[in-house]
């Protein structure tokens, strides 16, 4: 479906003192890959938010094949696997500036009301940019 990357670097509060980038820290780079692919739909969270809609994550898996260190400048491609309905899922690659696949991910949120609490189906706003 659709993709997106979005590079950053790596911060010196990221890292352990090894300057090896601290294992908890991906969960953070796979936000930033979800904010910045639906920024690249012309969509916000705060958009999101002001509209009663969050989304919470509700599995999540990563596999780590290399550590990422101090100042390595990453990219994360972060993929749309399937047509949202309650659920929207993404696969997620992360590279280092030489194309070393450092961390494969996945993970699957719920669209939620939060006035109710309860799931609900993805907003029509949203699917009209991703067949638009």
């Amino acid at each position: 479906m659709t993709s997106h990357r979005h590079s950053f670097r790596v911060r010196y509060g990221e890292t352990d003192q090894m300057g090896i980038v601290y294992h908890g820290n991906y969960a953070q780079y796979l936000e930033m890959g979800r904010v910045e692919w639906l920024r690249s739909l012309g969509i916000s969270y705060r958009s999101m938010e002001e509209n009663s809609i969050m989304l919470p994550v509700i599995h999540l898996q990563i596999d780590y094949k290399k550590s990422a260190k101090y100042d390595d400048l990453l990219t994360i491609e972060t993929i749309l696997k399937k047509r949202p309905m309650v659920k929207i899922e993404f696969d997620y690659k992360i590279y280092n500036h030489t194309g070393e696949l450092l961390v494969a991910a996945n993970t699957v949120l719920a669209f939620m009301d939060m006035e109710t609490g309860k799931p609900t189906k993805c907003p029509d706003y949203i699917l009209e940019k991703l067949t638009g």
